[in-house]
């Protein structure tokens, strides 16, 4: 048992790690654990009582190129946090995905010989690609939570302290989710038909993603007038952006489309517009998760600067880029990557969803994969984490 008050620093880099580290901040209390945390969080960590050095949104940033831009910033936001933590050490560092931070603070730690234990949660994939990672990620990481159990099983080849933790989403979302109750706490309409377009929660994905959706819209929408359009936007910064793309469409387009803005700090807006959604088109990323554990029939989509993805295509050893196909070991939804992001191919395989039977099978191969995640036995993130210390 832990007698003193622990201090714990977390860092996240997007909205998915901040609802992550906020159900962690929540669990410890929940044990009885006194401990109080800080680092970088976003809105949800904070309303738990976290202390946030840097905005969230410092480390949003993906690619390598991409990254390089940003790189004496991001230096500085590391340096910062070692000058913090080397004057008053944190007892454990958590990083929660953003890995390509994560991870080199983790070795700055253990450079410095700081005495503070380090913890990856959330594997980054070095079963799909950079696999040589795991050994930097053995020599600097005290202990890897994994979402999924083949993430563990892969670490154990490497003798990596791994556990199995589950994605919380998994036992949190239900096996059966009604889409008239979803479409009803939107104030949607009932006997509309509706698409969720998610071109992503980063302002560079909706400079890039965005206009690959609306054009695609715009193509959906001439031939099935039928239909309406939901955007989510995780904050008031991202609304203005997807309001001025807006602006650069016709009329008839925007009268199409409904922006619907975050309005709680659990950041649930698109998880919310996707469960009211017939069919979801989103940006390939975590997102892809949430949208698994809906059952909601989808298309996912991404393109990366041209460099990056010559890069990433000679590191990549799995023949798949969203989570379900990764999970699944095979083609369960379809994957438009770079070239073939265009918006006549989304366009296309939005209207295949339309199929009731296509969709109907598409749905029910989410469903037994959400069975199967939650029939896998998963370990508690705090009490393999406090194993460290005690």
């Amino acid at each position: 048992m832990i007698s003193s008050k622990l201090k714990i620093g977390i860092v996240v880099g997007e909205v998915s790690g901040d609802t992550l580290g906020a159900k962690l901040i929540r669990r410890f209390r929940e044990q009885g654990i006194d401990a109080e945390f800080e680092g970088i969080g976003g809105p949800q960590m904070i309303a738990e009582g976290f202390k946030s050095y840097y905005p969230m949104d410092i480390l949003s940033v993906m690619g390598i190129v991409e990254v390089l831009k940003d790189i004496k910033k991001l230096f500085a936001v590391r340096d910062g946090l070692i000058e913090t933590w080397t004057a008053n050490p944190v007892d454990i560092f958590i990083g929660i995905d953003a890995p390509d931070f994560n991870l080199r603070l983790s070795k700055s730690i253990k450079q410095k010989n700081l005495p503070i234990k380090t913890v990856q949660y959330v594997s980054p994939s070095v079963w799909a690609w950079r696999q040589g990672r795991v050994h930097g990620i053995k020599a600097t990481i005290d202990l890897v939570l994994c979402l999924f159990p083949f993430e563990k099983a892969f670490y154990e080849k490497y003798q990596v302290n791994a556990a199995f933790v589950g994605h919380p989403l998994a036992s949190q979302l239900p096996l059966k989710n009604a889409l008239m109750d979803a479409k009803q706490a939107l104030g949607l309409n009932l006997q509309q038909k509706h698409i969720a377009l998610l071109p992503g929660s980063r302002r560079g994905e909706i400079e890039k993603l965005g206009p690959l959706v609306l054009d695609a819209a715009a193509l959906v929408s001439k031939k099935h007038p039928e239909y309406q359009f939901i955007i989510p936007a995780i904050n008031d910064a991202r609304k203005q952006q997807i309001e001025s793309l807006l602006d650069t469409y016709p009329q008839d387009l925007k009268n199409k489309i409904q922006l619907l803005e975050n309005i709680d700090t659990e950041s649930k807006i698109g998880r919310m517009v996707m469960d009211a959604s017939d069919i979801v088109a989103l940006a390939s990323g975590t997102a892809t998760l949430e949208a698994m554990l809906l059952h909601r029939p989808m298309v996912t989509f991404y393109k990366l600067n041209r460099l990056t993805y010559f890069i990433a295509r000679l590191l990549v050893k799995i023949p798949y880029y969203s989570l379900p196909n990764i999970i699944a070991g095979k083609k369960v939804i379809e994957e438009l990557i770079q070239s073939n992001a265009t918006p006549e191919k989304l366009a296309a395989e939005i209207e295949s969803l339309m199929d009731i039977e296509k969709s109907k099978i598409q749905s029910m191969q989410l469903l037994t994969m959400h069975k199967q995640l939650l029939a896998d036995n998963s370990e508690d993130p705090v009490s393999e984490i406090l194993k460290l210390i005690q």
